[in-house]
């Protein structure tokens, strides 16, 4: 432990003597929070890059744009460091000799790391489009660390957002740490803005009251992508397209998850002029949930803009802090003969409910509310967005959030409360506070000065002094390990995968013993790498193919990113030897669950085949590479396809004839004893045929199978 310590006080001491030449910070550099001339600038001097005011003595690495004295009061486009603010004094971005960058705050501690390594020389430097990149130059240029890879609150043009990344707003206008609205791909492939609290998490664009589709967007396509280009076009996988208002011009432009939970595309035409919103996802400032907290609603107003109000009945937690809401001023009794009703026309509080219970008057949902002790309200809808229509929609409410007036709303809310009294208006008194009025709360970075201390400061470099050759010995070793643990490790175009050697995955197969497939590129085995993962490593059959070729086609299934396919994690191409390394599947291949039959029902059986067919379309029409597959054949298996497919339209036309709908029942596996769906069983068969068509113009596409196959589905969900 001694020795580690010795090594890090050593280490960071060596960075204090040496600063960042030419706007490029190479190894054994720093930047430092004092000198104020320690700011990187893109080539053009678009941006700026360095210590960033964000409180009283509290700084963050900040990349900026390049505006004229725009002093604690710049545009923001990244931050390291947002949530762990280092001091004015003594702090660093310093870029050690291992190749990592790190940020170290006045105690020594690292704040933030890149957690790269490289034995290379390194670089570090800003490109004109914002992007801070840190660079392996010995051999060409490759991209260690990126921060476009890891965004903040605003997204650049040209930088995408990932499934691995989201926007992330600011906790208000002046505290720049993170706040609890995001704009991400969820887990339906679809892109979303989210209220996500401390408490709750809540999606509230797109309109949650809408099927994606409704929405226009796709949820087929996995492979989560969007950005947006200099002329203003946005364009995302899931199929939102927008453009800006000044569309076509080319001028500095920005997409930011604004603080108050809105996503706005700003632009302007030079440094000097302000911003302007170009596009914003959110018309209605009062539907972005959170911004007003519990038991509050919100009323916005144009001519003064959004206000937050508490119901009648609770107090404001923290006039400085809407997003904490309301609390109740006095405990409510559960008690029926103590409880009455409000009505709030035109009041909506969104989700939270104990339920939904159409054809249910006033009284009835009433007598529902009074029942569960919990219950804060119910809301009362009539719309013709329901059907039936023209008749009442109770839900009760557990808790109230993301509550706002609207004139167009086609319902109201009765709130529970103690029995009424005079004090009680029929309507929310609005309290006419503004939510963007912010109270300003510095951060205190200040530390004690225990290592200005005469006495520690010589016992420490008197340390260093004996512990010189014991720095040296453990210096080698850390390299060493170092070294052993970064090589191997190779980024194909966009891509990253593990290389592995051929000895490595002959001791992780037991040198190839154990078979689990065979395919028609070769074996494949079960294998244990040596960190422990579990993996199916296939052996390609021996052919010509150079290193560049088998890399150019491993980049290429490396961008196949789909649900239902398995995800590669490296290779090997050693002399004539290709190798593929993926994960291995727990639950067996589809070919062996699909043979052990008598373990699949009748819903596995039809996931299967609507997966196999999402799959599927995803490699014809929506991945970004183009692919030739053969799904294989053996002996006889045309001859059996031809037999299969000649039985089921005979039976089919046979229960035809005979005016009989028991066709299903003499095709339907015995060994399912009944238990299926006669509905979903019917479409199975109809898309099986229409894809076995001999001319090829009457086969359905495979996203015509999917939409097919889930026919069923959508239509019990729409009604």
């Amino acid at each position: 432990m001694f020795l580690l310590q010795l090594f890090s006080v050593l280490l960071l001491s060596l960075y204090s003597i040496s600063s960042a030449s030419d706007h490029t910070l190479s190894k054994g550099s720093s930047l430092s929070v004092e000198n104020r001339n320690d700011v990187f600038t893109s080539p053009s001097g678009i941006f700026s890059a360095g210590f960033f005011l964000v409180g009283d003595d509290a700084y963050c690495f900040a990349i900026w744009f390049n505006e004229p004295s725009c002093g604690t009061n710049c545009t923001i486009v990244w931050m390291a460091n947002r949530d762990r603010p280092v001091n004015a004094k003594k702090s660093k971005l310093s870029l050690l000799y291992s190749g990592n960058l790190v940020i170290t705050d006045a105690d020594r501690s690292i704040v933030w790391a890149t957690n790269t390594v490289s034995q290379s020389s390194v670089n570090l430097h800003l490109h004109d489009n914002g992007n801070l990149l840190l660079c392996d130059t010995d051999y060409g240029v490759r991209i260690l660390w990126q921060s476009f890879d890891f965004p903040t609150d605003t997204l650049l043009p040209q930088q995408s957002l990932t499934k691995y990344s989201q926007l992330v707003s600011s906790r208000s206008r002046s505290n720049y740490s993170s706040g609890f609205h995001k704009f991400y791909f969820d887990s339906d492939n679809v892109l979303h803005l989210r209220f996500d609290g401390p408490d709750t998490s809540s999606i509230y664009w797109p309109d949650p009251g809408l099927l994606s589709w409704d929405a226009g967007r796709n949820t087929f396509n996995s492979s989560r992508i969007a950005f947006f280009d200099s002329f203003g076009k946005f364009s995302s996988s899931d199929d939102l397209t927008f453009r800006s208002e000044d569309y076509g011009t080319r001028v500095q432009r920005r997409l930011k998850m604004d603080f108050d939970g809105n996503l706005r595309l700003y632009s302007r035409e030079n440094r000097s002029n302000a911003w302007i919103v170009s596009w914003q996802a959110m018309s209605q400032p009062c539907r972005i949930h959170g911004i007003c907290g519990p038991n509050s609603m919100c009323n916005y107003v144009p001519s003064s803009g959004r206000k937050c109000s508490c119901l009648p009945g609770f107090k404001v937690r923290d006039h400085s802090d809407w997003s904490l809401g309301c609390e109740p001023e006095l405990n409510r009794s559960c008690s029926r003969d103590e409880i009455g009703y409000l009505q709030l026309t035109k009041v909506e509080f969104v989700g939270y409910d104990y339920g939904f219970f159409h054809n249910y008057t006033v009284q009835m949902c009433e007598e529902l509310c009074s029942q569960i002790c919990n219950c804060k309200g119910f809301q009362i809808i009539f719309s013709q967005r329901y059907y039936p229509s023209n008749i009442p929609y109770c839900y009760p409410k557990r808790a109230l959030l993301n509550g706002h007036n609207s004139p167009n709303f086609e319902g109201d809310f009765y709130l529970k409360v103690a029995e009424p009294s005079p004090s009680y208006n029929s309507t929310v008194e609005e309290f006419r506070l503004d939510c963007s009025v912010e109270v300003v709360k510095l951060l205190n970075r200040t530390y004690s000065k225990s290592l200005e201390n005469g006495s520690l400061n010589f016992v420490i470099w008197f340390a260093c002094g004996i512990g010189g050759v014991e720095f040296l010995v453990v210096f080698s070793v850390w390299f060493f390990l170092i070294r052993s643990q970064s090589e191997g490790y190779l980024c194909i175009e966009t891509t990253c995968f593990r290389k592995f050697t051929l000895s490595e995955l002959k001791k992780a197969t037991r040198v190839f013993s154990e078979g689990i497939g065979r395919g028609g590129g070769g074996n494949v085995y079960k294998g244990v790498l040596s960190d422990h993962r579990v993996a199916a490593i296939k052996q390609l059959n021996e052919a010509n193919q150079g290193e560049a070729e088998f890399r150019a086609e491993v980049s290429i299934i490396g961008k196949l990113n789909h649900m239902n396919l398995i995800e590669m994690w490296g290779y090997c191409a050693e002399g004539k030897n290709r190798l593929l390394v993926y994960q291995y599947m727990e639950h067996g291949s589809l070919a062996e669950n699909l043979s052990s039959i008598n373990s699949l029902d009748f819903e596995k059986r039809f996931n299967i085949a609507v997966g196999t067919a999402k799959g599927l379309a995803y490699l014809h029409e929506e991945c970004v590479e183009w692919v030739l597959h053969f799904t294989g054949r053996s002996p006889g298996i045309e001859i059996e396809h031809e037999r299969l497919v000649t039985w089921m339209r005979e039976k089919m036309e046979d229960a035809t004839v005979k005016h009989s709908n028991f066709w299903i029942e003499t095709i339907i596996d015995p060994k399912l004893e009944g238990k299926y769906d006669k509905d979903r069983m019917e479409i199975l068969v109809m898309v099986a045929l229409k894809c076995v068509n001999e001319d090829k113009d009457d086969r359905p596409t495979m996203r015509q199978a999917v939409e097919m196959l889930l026919l069923h589905e959508n239509g019990s969900e729409s009604i």
